[in-house]
């Protein structure tokens, strides 16, 4: 077999050290958009991009030439270099340690892509810890409560 052909979705969700509400509306549509660029320039293609004041969701297709890790670690650390170039008020915008990437069938791309479309509706009625805790549960991940938020 010569070629070598790759169709694999994931749901990224990352949020902010602390969970602190520091992605505000100044920023957040020039944001998701530089999150899409990122994962572009890295030969992904992004499905969706979105997120809340306090975290980011990325509905992504992977390239079969590059880790999930590599993925996460350039979203996060160039996306935070360039929010911080936007302002003083975003200096102390960080991003937590981990983050959660999760399988998508390709059934189910488009019922991603208006979850994370819909964010703001949906966080009027649950938090941003309840939602990732329903991830993992849903997605069958063994977490420990006390590392899972740093």
């Amino acid at each position: 077999m010569g070629q070598s052909l790759v169709n694999i979705y994931t749901h990224i969700i990352f949020s902010t050290k602390n969970r602190e509400p520091l992605i505000n509306s100044a920023i957040e549509g020039e944001l998701h958009r530089y999150l899409v660029g990122i994962v572009t320039n890295l030969n992904c293609k992004a499905i969706k991009v979105g997120g809340h004041v306090d975290h980011i969701h990325a509905l992504c297709m992977l390239s079969k030439q590059l880790p999930i890790t590599k993925l996460v670690q350039e979203l996060k650390m160039d996306s935070s270099r360039w929010v911080k170039g936007k302002g003083e008020q975003y200096n102390n915008l960080y991003w937590q340690d981990g983050y959660g990437a999760f399988s998508v069938g390709s059934n189910v791309v488009d019922t991603i892509a208006s979850y994370i479309e819909n964010q703001h509706i949906h966080h009027r009625k649950i938090t941003f810890q309840e939602e990732y805790r329903a991830f993992l549960i849903e997605n069958r991940v063994e977490y420990n409560e006390s590392y899972v938020w740093t």
